[in-house]
This record gives structure tokens, sequence and C-alpha cells, in this order.
């Protein structure tokens, strides 16, 4: 299974990394929306490239919301998991209505963020 991980927090994105890597997922890592749109919506042979795509939304470049509504408006189906600071239920009800299939505030544990993981994907699936 691979994930892409958008973080631009390089002590979250190492963890997370980590925390994949040890259940057997394959991660891709980038740091700023740009590098996360182009990953996120590149096709290899019609199918999605990613099982799921980890989003921060607070970063450089190009701000989560903004790189989930591209890749949706291109109509990229990978399931999308938002990871942010940002915790008002105005902005999950804005990360879900923008195209987000879950929302996880940070702080998280870990362990928590894995059954979300797995739960995406299965429902993928």
């Amino acid at each position: 299974m691979r994930v892409l991980l958008v973080e631009d927090d390089a002590m979250i994105g190492d963890s997370v990394k980590l925390a994949l890597r040890q259940e057997g997922f394959t991660v891709d890592w980038v740091r700023d929306g740009d590098a996360g749109l182009a990953a996120a919506s590149t096709a290899q042979g019609g199918q999605a490239c990613y099982d799921l795509i980890l989003l921060d939304l607070g970063l450089p470049r190009r701000p989560g919301l903004d790189v989930l509504r591209s890749l949706r408006a291109r109509g990229v189906p990978t399931p999308v998991l938002i990871l942010t600071a940002r915790d008002s239920w105005t902005e999950k009800v804005e990360g879900i209505d923008a195209g987000a299939d879950d929302y996880l505030a940070k702080p998280f544990r870990m362990e928590e963020l894995l059954a979300r993981i797995r739960a995406l994907i299965r429902r993928a699936h």
C-alpha cells in the first residue's frame, strides 16, 4: 500500500513516515502544497498512484485545502485524511466539505492515526 504524506513539519513527518513503514506501507513524503498536488495528480496506467493521502492544511506554496479542492476538481478519488493543528468544528466541516474523507487534529496518537488509515483503505477497496 502506498501513502502520500504532505507535511511540512519535519518532526511530524519523520514520525508518521517511520510508523507507516513499520506497518508495511510505502511512503512518499513531500513538504509543500505544490509538490503534494503534483504527486497526488500523477496516475499510472489510469490508476491512482496512492491508496491514501495524508494532508496537512498549513503548507508552504499552496494551502492544503487548495490542494484538496484541486484534486477533487481533477477527479482524483484517492481517500484523503487531513492532519492539522486546526481543530475548530468549522474548520473540520470545511475540510470534509472540500472533499476530505477524514480529519484528525494534531497532536494525535499514532495508534488512532493508524486505525483511521486502515479504515479508509478498507473502505476504498
